[in-house]
C-alpha cells in the first residue's frame, strides 16, 4: 500500500487525477471504476479541465460506478447516475452507453447484481478503481461487518451513513436505506485502487485502514491485501498515522526514481 500525504484537498485531487490521465494515455480504452461523494468531485473537476485543455480524451473509456441507492431511478436528482452525469459525464467526451451505474430501480435487484459482475468481467476488469472512504471505514456501500470477499449485492446502510447522507435529501423526500454496491472482493480484483481522503473527520478511518488490523469492522482495511493501492490524503486525514514522516520519505524517493526513469 502506497500512502501519499499532501498539503491539502486540492493537491490530493491533482495527484489522483494525474493517475487517471496517465492510465488513459497508456491505454485509451481503459476501464475505470468511479465513485461518488464530495471528495471525488474535485478530482472530476481536474479531469474535466484536462479534457477541455485537450490533455486527455475519454472517447474510448468505459466506466463502472461503485454503487447506487436502491429504490430510485437514474433520473432522480439524488441518484448516483444523475450525480455522475452532472459532475463528470456531461462535461467530457465519454460515450454514456459505456458508463455503467448499478440499476437502482431494477425489478429484480439480485439478478441486476449478478449482471453487473458479468459486465465488469466481460469488459476485461477494472484498470483503476477510485474510492472514497466513510467515517466508519466503508468503501462503496460496504458497511462494517461486510464480507471481505463479497461481490456486487444489495446492502443495508448503517444509520451513520444514512445520517451522513441526509443532507442531500429534503425533509419531504424518502431517503433510501438500501443500496446496490460492488463488493469488497470485486474492488480487490481491480488492477489498481486509488483511495482519496481529506479532512480530520476521516483521520481515524485512514489510520484503521493503513495501520490497523485487517477486519470487517473497517472494510477499507482489506486494501492491505491489494498489491497496487495508492492512498492519497491531506495532512488532516493523515494526522493519526504513526509513520507520517516515513511515508513522506518514501514518496520523495519515488518521485526521484520516476524522474530518473522518465516516468
Amino acid at each position: 500500500m502506497k500512502v501519499v500525504i499532501l498539503k491539502d484537498a486540492e493537491a490530493v485531487a491533482k495527484y489522483g487525477a494525474a493517475i487517471f490521465v496517465k492510465q488513459i494515455h497508456k491505454k485509451p480504452s481503459s476501464v475505470l471504476g468511479l465513485a461518488t461523494g464530495s471528495t471525488p468531485v474535485a478530482l472530476y473537476n481536474e479531469l474535466i479541465e484536462k479534457y477541455q485543455n485537450k490533455q486527455v480524451s475519454f472517447s474510448q473509456v468505459k466506466s463502472f460506478n461503485l454503487d447506487e441507492y436502491l429504490g430510485i431511478s437514474g433520473d432522480h436528482p439524488q441518484s448516483y447516475r444523475h450525480f455522475m452525469n452532472d459532475k463528470l459525464f456531461n462535461h467530457i467526451d465519454i460515450n454514456k452507453t459505456n458508463t455503467a451505474v448499478p440499476s437502482g430501480d431494477a425489478k429484480h435487484p439480485l439478478d441486476a447484481c449478478e449482471e453487473y459482475e458479468r459486465m465488469i468481467k466481460s469488459s476485461g476488469g477494472i484498470d483503476v478503481q477510485l474510492l472514497g472512504i466513510g467515517r466508519n471505514g466503508h468503501i462503496g456501500f460496504n458497511e462494517p461487518s461486510s464480507s471481505l470477499g463479497s461481490r456486487t449485492r444489495v446492502k443495508t446502510l448503517t444509520q451513520e451513513t444514512i445520517d451522513d447522507n441526509a443532507r442531500f435529501f429534503s425533509e419531504d423526500e424518502c431517503q433510501p436505506h438500501l443500496s446496490i454496491t460492488m463488493g469488497i472482493g470485486t474492488i480487490l480484483e481491480s488492477k489498481q485502487v486509488v483511495l482519496l481522503a481529506t479532512g480530520e473527520n476521516k483521520a481515524q478511518a485512514i489510520a484503521d485502514t493503513v495501520q490497523g488490523y485487517i477486519t470487517a469492522e473497517c472494510p477499507a482495511s482489506a486494501l492491505q491485501f491489494h498489491a497496487n493501492t495508492v492512498v492519497i490524503i491531506d495532512e488532516a486525514a493523515a494526522s493519526l498515522l504513526k509513520n507520517r514522516e516515513f511515508f513522506r520519505h518514501i514518496e520523495r524517493e519515488n518521485q526521484k526514481l520516476e524522474k530518473s526513469l522518465g516516468l
